[in-house]
């Protein structure tokens, strides 16, 4: 092994290291990329790698000794470069084709290594900001969407598109214990449009997570179906279906896993809802849309001072409307959370209902929740669509 190398590693491989990349591989069918971090895993000091290898990702902690022989034995094998950022100093070992390895260290002065240490050295999982798909490795579909170049980076005009993306993805793996892992999940996308969460949903839970999945992405554009359609073929996407139709009366199932629908207008979402429910799906994901129907409905004397500025009226429709809705879900069984989706700067829309079904018995919880929204809607003289819906749904 190459004696600087070693000793750069001995140097390096400690709490004060930001990450090394390991990259140009030698390979084309291996890992293209490798990023390694320090992570304080129980009050020990261990080493993340995170290998990238097609569109998969796996990961791996290392402790001291045995990444700087696995660093060692993957430069000698597998990789071209390394790049080293340290407290201390940053380093470039590179190979040439013949073999012959360059290391290059330059060392950082104190004042510049405390300015960097006051931001960068993150040592625990819950201090970074973590991305589910990271910035700089190309995803397919994220590509092809416009969201990403070829070379992984991100369209700044898409950089929002990527955020929700990620925060969407970051609520399904809160919900993960809820899929059955022996057979395929079921999942339906109501109102999927470009379908950027519909593809993001197969590549995760597929490709990085490893579940048998089948998902069925729902909308009324035909040019927008075959589109996407296409797509799946394209990445051999076999279990990722398209279909032009309606959700008041799609009835291509008879038992689903999750239902996800996002931004479907007014009283479709409380119709996908319904679905749900009678398909006794173990989890829904519903980004509510366009809501005035309770707006046209509303009526109250205590609060005829408020709903008297049709803009307060109006947003407070929209809310009473997502809480019905999150309670009519709670008499059905089901704990019920109402999450902030993306930022309200990007969107007024950014409220997501969360609902997983509960397990064992929780009678009592859907008689209270049952009891809470008659009294509701019978104080604000309003009949939601999905009230009236699961008015037979015992």
């Amino acid at each position: 092994m190459n004696e600087q190398l070693g000793i750069l590693l001995q140097d390096t491989v400690d709490s004060g290291l930001y990450q090394i990349v390991l990259s140009n591989p030698r390979k084309k069918d291996g890992a293209f990329k490798i990023k390694i971090r320090p992570v304080m895993l129980k009050d020990r000091l261990f080493f993340q790698e995170t290998v990238y290898q097609g569109t998969k990702v796996f990961h791996e902690n290392y402790e001291r000794g045995d990444l700087i022989a696995h660093i060692e034995n993957m430069m000698h094998d597998e990789f071209k470069q390394c790049e080293i950022e340290h407290r201390t100093c940053k380093a470039v070992i590179l190979v040439s084709k013949k073999g012959k390895m360059t290391v290059k260290r330059k060392q950082i002065d104190a004042a510049e290594t405390e300015k960097e240490s006051a931001g960068r050295l993150q040592m625990t999982h819950n201090r970074v900001k973590r991305y589910i798909l990271e910035e700089g490795i190309p995803v397919p579909f994220l590509v092809d969407l416009g969201v990403q170049t070829k070379e992984g980076r991100i369209v700044h005009a898409r950089y929002d598109k990527f955020k929700q993306i990620n925060r969407f993805l970051e609520f399904i793996e809160d919900i993960l214990p809820a899929f059955p892992k022996d057979k395929t999940v079921r999942i339906i996308d109501f109102g999927c449009g470009k379908s950027y969460l519909t593809f993001a949903m197969y590549y995760y839970l597929h490709e990085l997570k490893g579940y048998d999945v089948e998902i069925t992405g729902l909308d009324l554009k035909e040019d927008v179906i075959a589109q996407c359609s296409l797509l799946a073929q394209q990445y051999g996407y076999d279990k990722l279906h398209f279909f032009k139709g309606d959700i008041a009366h799609y009835e291509g199932e008879e038992q689903v896993d999750m239902v996800v629908t996002l931004h479907a207008c007014d009283t479709a979402t409380d119709y996908a809802l319904e679905k749900a429910v009678r398909w006794n799906a173990k989890v829904i994901l519903s980004v509510p849309c366009c809501q005035h129907e309770v707006n046209k409905q509303i009526k109250s004397d205590d609060l005829a001072v408020i709903l008297q500025y049709g803009i307060i009226k109006e947003r407070m429709s929209a809310l009473i409307t997502d809480a019905v809705r999150a309670k009519l879900l709670e008499s059905q069984g089901y704990e019920t959370n109402i999450l902030e989706f993306i930022d309200m700067e990007h969107t007024p829309k950014n409220l997501l209902i969360r609902a997983v079904k509960r397990s064992g018995d929780k009678s009592a919880k859907a008689e209270r929740a049952a009891r809470e929204t008659a009294f509701l809607t019978e104080k604000l003289q309003i009949e939601p669509t999905l009230q009236k819906l699961l008015s037979d749904v015992k």
